[in-house]
């Protein structure tokens, strides 16, 4: 876009010295094909929203802190259902009663700087995000039901609840443990130092950190270099290294691709899948746990336009979007119709989530009409109807990572949305922005916005994205103003349940109950495709790409040819 010209040739070109800096062309490992060396360069178009991780809310931003970071536990994206595997921990237990789950840490790991890293560790930091859950670490979720996190020696650590945890390995195992000396100060009094800690590379030292991989470098909106982490107790990683780089403009990331300035992109437009395909670059497809989303402000003390609060307007919303259209119009195929806020590619151990039983309302003009014609907001002269004494007219929020497909399917709604006398505007703006368009802050909570456009790529375990549609969550992941306490009892509910399909039995209800409400109107479901050049290899997939948040493994395996 805008930015880019001369900035992105210079960025770039950094990438591409440190490439020949760390020996490109590899040496062999003595496993087969695989070499050691080479830097990975990875483009993306979601970028990093903040490094920080009581700020960040990307996709990307918890791909880094996975990499950076050490976590009890990480998915092993290599076998079916993701089961758990070990990390800083080498093996876990519950109790008979389910209330108390100890974690054996594994002898000799530390810090890149040389510090010990032992249960002491893990203690202190899930301890700040269990102590400010209700604050700043409220994104993390470490509360329900937790009664002590302790380290009773260096190798061990034992998490006791007050009742039955079903979701104790997803809200601890991935949880990225921070380094004390490194975070103490910003965790001091009520914990709002958190927030404004400033978390990147200072000078030629690279971040503290205890994964596979250290950060050297970081240019917000624009780049992140990573180096390999000698200190990293896993298994090494074949590359010396990868970097980062960060595309507002779809069409260009394709293109450095193409060109040969990156090596691999997870989430390729459909759009660009035969210019990719004929540029004799590797493409891997596969279903997405990813979706996009209409939200309507949920709020029920919203002051403007609360005619959004009737179920019925609601509903005839829905029945004015052609999913179909949005599948083959603007996603070309590359998605599937969506239903609920639990994707079809959800599923963790063996347990798939999503409730397929769900009576989803079709496209219907003529009925979405009718039932706008019941509730009284007749059309006016201008075609446009008119609520409570105003035009029914919306600013759509449009968080611009949505754009290209995106587009073409806000284009299809408002096609859709005027034939039913609704009309409909796109305002862009970047995550951050979008963010606060939504939930403003503190004083405004989803009072001044009316309906947006974003996605969601959930966690493996379907609590993420249920606990995001709690009154609990409002101010972190809630971006709908969703608050219901029959909704938010059935979350605890499931929390407790650790027969997977009793829980499942409660899933369903919550799904139903949201799509019911439609805070959300699901529009698809994603299909992934990511690209790669032939150079490399080891690649290795989830249902968030090579490129993701369950695991290390791919950047680990991941090698030049």
């Amino acid at each position: 876009m805008k930015r880019r010209g001369l900035r992105l040739r210079a960025i770039l070109t950094a990438l591409a010295l440190v490439a020949v800096l760390a020996g490109c062309g590899g040496s062999s490992t003595g496993a087969g094909d695989a070499k050691r060396g080479g830097v990975l360069r990875i483009g993306t178009s979601n970028g990093i929203d903040s490094l920080n991780p009581f700020v960040g809310i990307n996709q990307d931003d918890f791909a880094v802190w996975l990499a950076i970071y050490p976590t009890l536990l990480q998915y092993d994206t290599t076998k079916p259902g993701m089961p758990y595997k070990g990390s800083l921990a080498t093996s876990w237990k519950f109790s008979e009663d389910h209330k108390t789950l100890t974690f054996t840490i594994r002898d000799g790991a530390t810090w890149s700087d040389g510090t010990p890293l032992d249960a002491t560790s893990a203690e202190w930091s899930l301890g700040v995000m269990f102590k400010f859950a209700d604050g700043a670490a409220g994104n993390w979720g470490i509360k329900d039901n937790v009664t002590s996190i302790k380290a009773t020696d260096a190798h061990t650590l034992v998490i006791t609840y007050s009742a039955p945890a079903a979701t104790a390995l997803y809200a601890l195992g991935n949880t990225p443990i921070l380094p004390k000396h490194v975070w103490e100060e910003a965790a001091s009094g009520n914990g709002k130092g958190l927030k404004t800690f400033v978390n990147e590379p200072s000078g030629d030292k690279p971040m503290v950190g205890a994964g596979p991989f250290l950060l050297t470098k970081y240019q917000k909106g624009e780049l992140a270099m990573f180096k390999t982490n000698p200190s990293w107790y896993g298994d090494k990683p074949l590359i010396d290294g990868w970097g980062l780089q960060t595309f507002k403009n779809k069409d260009a990331l394709v293109t450095a691709l193409k060109g040969g300035e990156i090596d691999a992109v997870g989430g390729i437009p459909p759009t660009a899948l035969n210019t990719v395909k004929s540029g004799g670059l590797v493409v891997d497809e596969g279903p997405a746990l990813a979706m996009r989303d209409l939200i309507i402000n949920s709020n029920p003390d919203k002051p403007k336009n609360r005619e959004l609060l009737n179920l019925d307007v609601r509903k005839a919303m829905e029945m004015a979007i052609d999913r179909k259209a949005i599948v083959d119009t603007a996603w070309l195929g590359k998605a599937s119709e969506g239903s609920t806020i639990i994707p079809p590619a959800g599923a963790s151990d063996g347990q798939e989530w999503h409730n397929d039983a769900i009576d989803v309302v079709g496209f219907d003009i003529d009925g979405a009409n009718k039932l706008l014609d019941q509730t009284g907001y007749a059309k006016g002269a201008d075609g446009i109807r008119v609520a409570d004494g105003h035009p029914m007219r919306y600013e759509i929020v449009f968080a611009d990572d949505e754009s290209g497909a995106g587009d073409r399917a806000f284009q299809i709604i408002q096609n859709g949305f005027k034939q039913i006398g609704i009309e409909i505007s796109q305002k862009k703006m970047d995550s951050s922005a979008a963010w606060e368009a939504i939930y403003c802050d503190d004083d405004c909570q989803y009072r001044d916005f009316d309906l947006a456009m974003w996605d969601w790529f959930p966690a493996a375990d379907p609590d993420f994205m249920l606990a995001a549609m709690t009154c609990d969550s409002w101010g972190d992941w809630n971006d709908s103003g969703y608050c219901n306490k029959e909704y938010d009892a059935l979350h605890q509910e499931q929390k407790g349940a650790t027969d997977p399909k009793a829980r499942k039995v409660i899933i369903d209800k919550m799904q139903q109950m949201v799509y019911d409400a439609r805070p959300y109107i699901i529009l698809t479901y994603d299909e992934r495709i990511d690209a790669w050049s032939s150079k490399w290899d080891g690649f290795v997939e989830s249902s968030q790409g090579f490129f993701n948040n369950f695991s290390t493994q791919s950047l680990e395996k991941v090698h030049l040819k």
